[in-house]
């Protein structure tokens, strides 16, 4: 796309109703519009004439009038009109003049047609009256925003570009003029697909890097560097962006996940822009989620456990606002690695730097960001092969012992079954780490598995990235290939079945602890988890997410046409019963637990969940018939 459609399709992105659309609706409109420009004074539309466009003001003002002549609206830049002719009789029903000098674009009436018929919140845009329309839709999703709104919105300005051999002087230089905060760094070439981009003139192009304001500081300032080092020699080269048509919600999450303040935004493999935190904080800044800045800025453990009520404040505000349970569950993951990233920090910051790299690894439900509000915790440290435990191990257990404490005092209990870096057994080389996942593998036992299994819902968060990404590299390698393994692991999968009796009925829990209850994690999510990750490690997924896992398992056909998109309708299902009844917890100043009781499921909910459980026995059905017990040789 030449620069000049860019411009186009990157203006009309700012408003609505077209901030909501795909890339690929955008391109469509930028590639027919019809530019003409109107002086002050001229009539742009004429009472009763033949109208086959959509009007759309790119700078200047325009008056509506009706029929008799009184005004009836005065449009400026990013406004539309025609579009009440386009739906009824293709006839000027409000002429129009321009008051200003006026450049438009005009789409054509089939383009507009696609848009009604492929995008519902464009038709609703449309067919509603524009009064009605900003009264009421703004109201609906005014503290939703960022969950619908495209990151391109906040893209003002094209990025600040320079070629890998320029000196970090003249970088510095384009910087100031163009009042950045961050450069990018391309090199000519296509080495990685992933970035590779053509310029307006055709050339290839890959971006390699990211400088920002703080690493000339920290990276070329405070190291004495000279001006003159080429600014290859100085950008990290584990590159982090977002594409264009993602949410700000879902740009923001990337952010504090990685802990990164600048996120280059793409268009395809196209890069048109650089977003700071700072742009998502000025365009929202009453989320809930923004306590995870609060999280980094806090100088100890005390400062950490004094945020855990806004945790649960937040949570209470998504699910109230719709959020749905991957929105949820991924706010929350971001927001319990954000506490252990710190307190990692504060380790560091007591104990001194590491004697040895490392990894700290998350498991569970935090790896697959599916984590609730009611979760303890689940980790490990992969330490370089270059651990030597005499001299280096009581470093990281005292620093496993800053962060286990630490998570505790913030909510995040310590874990029953003592899945934490604590545990010497947990905390080990990564030659260790690829033997523990070579004999669960090799030589598996349902025995041997039971309590090992949380360990294939595995991902990094802070250190080095490249060790855990080496161990699921070796799962995905070796899982499709052993059977005995997968049957294991399936026999597990099979511990907990849905609470369904004969003719589909509920059966209430009878412990004693939660009588006349129904615990939805043990009895619905956890077994759904359980059976997704045995068909993701058999098909060689190395996706975390259970959804994303089941996108996986859906593309390899490892079950049968539409199976996939049960698992994943009733998954979600459970999870939001889950999710809304911890919410009905809080708000009635209970501690929130997995338990729903009967007088708190309505007819439809109750309905629902035994469609949900009854999905959920099918595929445990299904798993034991899949995944035999191989004959032994």
């Amino acid at each position: 796309m030449d620069v000049e459609l860019w411009e186009i399709r990157q203006h009309m992105g700012q408003f609505p109703p077209f901030d909501g659309l795909s890339d690929e609706l955008l391109d469509a409109i930028a590639e027919s519009v019809e530019i003409r420009y109107f002086k002050t004074g001229t009539e742009v539309l004429k009472l009763n004439e033949v109208l086959d466009e959509l009007c759309y003001i790119r700078s200047g003002a325009v008056e509506v009038y009706r029929r008799r002549g009184e005004l009836y609206n005065r449009l400026g830049e990013g406004d539309i009109f025609g579009h009440f002719s386009l739906m009824r009789n293709h006839r000027v029903r409000f002429p129009a003049t321009a008051i200003e000098d006026t450049l438009m674009y005009f789409i054509p009436k089939d383009v507009f047609q696609r848009l009604c018929e492929e995008d519902e919140d464009f038709a609703d845009f449309v067919e509603l009256e524009r009064p009605r329309l900003e009264s009421v839709a703004q109201q609906q999703k005014k503290s939703n925003d960022m969950m619908v709104t495209r990151i391109r919105k906040l893209v003002t300005r094209y990025p600040v570009m320079v070629e890998s051999t320029i000196s970090v002087q003249d970088a510095a230089i384009q910087v100031g003029q163009a009042q950045a905060s961050a450069v990018l760094v391309i090199n000519e070439g296509s080495d990685n697909p992933r970035y590779s981009f053509k310029d307006s003139e055709g050339k290839t192009w890959q971006m390699c890097g990211i400088l920002t304001d703080s690493d000339f500081r920290n990276r070329v300032v405070a190291k004495g560097l000279s001006p003159q080092t080429s600014v290859g020699d100085v950008i990290s080269d584990h590159l982090i962006t977002v594409q264009s048509d993602a949410s700000v919600y879902e740009a923001m999450l990337i952010m504090l996940r990685s802990n990164v303040h600048h996120l280059p935004v793409l268009y395809r493999q196209r890069p048109v822009g650089v977003v700071h935190l700072s742009d998502i904080i000025r365009y929202e800044t009453h989320s809930g989620l923004y306590l995870v800045s609060n999280i980094f800025n806090q100088a100890s453990v005390q400062g950490l456990a004094r945020l855990a009520s806004d945790v649960r404040a937040a949570f209470v505000r998504m699910l109230q606002e719709g959020a749905n349970s991957v929105m949820v569950g991924s706010a929350l993951s971001t927001i319990g690695r954000s506490f252990t990233r710190r307190l990692l920090e504060l380790g560091e910051e007591e104990l001194g730097p590491p004697p040895v790299p490392y990894c700290f690894m998350v498991n569970g439900s935090m790896a697959r960001n599916e984590q609730g509000i009611v979760t303890d915790q689940d980790n490990a440290l992969i330490l370089s092969d270059r651990f030597d435990p005499e001299q280096h191990d009581e470093y990281f257990k005292a620093l496993a012992r800053i962060v286990s404490d630490g998570l505790d005092a913030c909510g995040y209990p310590y874990c029953k079954g003592d899945i934490m870096a604590t545990n010497r057994q947990w905390r080990q080389p990564l030659h260790v780490w690829k033997g523990y996942f070579e004999e669960w593998i090799a030589n598996p036992t349902p025995e041997k598995l039971l309590h090992s299994s949380i360990f294939f819902d595995l991902d990094s968060i802070y250190g080095e990235d490249h060790y855990v990404e080496t161990l699921q590299d070796l799962i995905a390698q070796r899982a499709p290939q052993a059977p005995r393994f997968l049957a294991a692991m399936a026999r597990n999968a099979l511990n907990r079945t849905p609470p369904l009796g004969f003719f589909r009925t509920i059966v209430m829990e009878k412990d004693g602890k939660h009588n006349n209850s129904i615990n939805l994690k043990r009895r619905g999510t956890a077994p759904m988890v359980d059976l997704i990750r045995v068909h993701a490690l058999a098909c060689g997924s190395k996706a975390q997410n259970s959804f994303q896992r089941l996108n996986d398992i859906d593309n390899t056909q490892l079950l049968a046409s539409g199976v996939s998109d049960k698992l994943s309708y009733a998954l979600e299902f459970l999870h939001m019963s889950r999710l809304r009844h911890q919410m009905i917890d809080l708000q009635e100043e209970r501690e929130p637990d997995n338990n729903i009781e009967p007088e708190n499921v309505d007819d439809s909910e109750r309905h629902t969940l035994k469609d949900a459980f009854q999905v959920l026995s099918n595929a445990q059905k299904f798993l034991k018939f899949r995944y035999p017990i191989p004959a032994q040789r």
